[in-house]
């Protein structure tokens, strides 16, 4: 392994998305008029790379796209970004994700994913020698899950860090968990992991809870109250670490947890511990939620951008 090199390798999502603006959000069987239809590079793991990209670390995305027009846009946006691409197959047989992207008039949004290409992904798909030179591998759960476990196995494998975003929530197995070195949830997943119906304020027991899961380092988002940093490899008070909210005029909270997510990867990829790299993280975030879009909005963060390690 390269450790040196702070590569992160993304594996998992690419979507076209389709985004309007309403002044409110539909109730059910009700019709509104919005704004013109906006088409924009899109998906968790994709918006992760680009976000690792932007800030500086070498990014490595893994992933499918069909073979059309949304494909060439999305593999074009990420070069542009500074992403590897070169892990990305075309599949005939499928139509390129896309994300339907509806965003109120306070900048909260509702998205409706269709997969395409992204479930085209198995375990005999996943190449071990793409993780072989990778710091961190940054999964989440836009793809199969027992193609998401393969990757935490290879990852595993060689060495990196596997930073698993529990988005969107699904119930996994035990082994992806012990395959995990950072956990990343908001409160409702922390709550579902734990099998409770409120994760609660006590971090403590829910940091017992995780290790009991194989999970020692975990970070909680909580939207506007900032995030959690729950880290069992420390002692003492640092095993809980708050991190508070940034203020910022929300424009469009599109791709900001994935923002997040990649800043996070980026800094575990530079040596940062776990409360550095979620403090930076939520700067990232914070800057994203004020400009339109996911990936388009990343340019509100590109001043953050580090040398890239050799």
């Amino acid at each position: 392994m390269s450790g040196a090199a702070g590569q992160v390798v993304v594996f998992g999502s690419l979507n076209a998305d389709l985004t309007v603006h309403v002044d409110r959000f539909p109730e059910p069987g009700e019709t509104l008029s919005g704004s013109e239809l906006v088409t924009a590079p899109g998906g968790k793991s994709s918006n992760q790379a680009a976000t690792v990209a932007v800030l500086g670390s070498p990014a490595r995305l893994i992933g499918a796209v069909g073979d059309d027009a949304n494909g060439r846009f999305l593999l074009g946006r990420a070069t542009d970004a500074g992403v590897d691409v070169s892990g990305v197959t075309t599949e005939a047989e499928h139509a390129t994700g896309s994300a339907m992207i509806v965003v109120d008039a306070a900048g909260e949004n509702t998205i409706i994913v269709s997969p395409g290409a992204n479930g085209a992904h198995d375990p005999d798909t996943v190449d071990a020698e793409e993780f072989a030179d990778a710091a961190v591998v940054c999964l989440c759960l836009e793809v199969p899950l027992r193609a998401v476990q393969a990757a935490a196995e290879h990852g595993r494998a060689a060495g990196a860090q596997v930073l698993v975003n529990l988005s969107p929530y699904a119930d996994v197995p035990k082994q992806l968990l012990g395959l995990t070195d950072v956990l990343l949830v908001n409160r409702t997943e922390a709550a579902l992991v734990l099998g409770r119906d409120d994760v609660g304020e006590d971090w403590s027991t829910a940091l017992d809870g995780l290790v009991g899961l194989g999970v020692d380092r975990a970070v909680v988002t909580l939207g506007a109250d900032g995030s959690v940093v729950l880290d069992a490899t420390q002692t003492g008070d640092d095993r809980i670490a708050v991190v508070d909210p940034i203020s910022v005029e929300v424009v469009d909270t599109t791709g900001c947890g994935d923002a997040f997510t990649g800043a996070l990867a980026h800094r575990l990829a530079g040596g940062a511990s776990l409360a550095e790299a979620a403090r930076f993280a939520a700067q990232v975030s914070a800057l994203a939620a004020t400009a339109q879009g996911a990936q388009t909005s990343y340019t509100a963060f590109a001043h953050l951008k580090e040398p890239t390690r050799d």
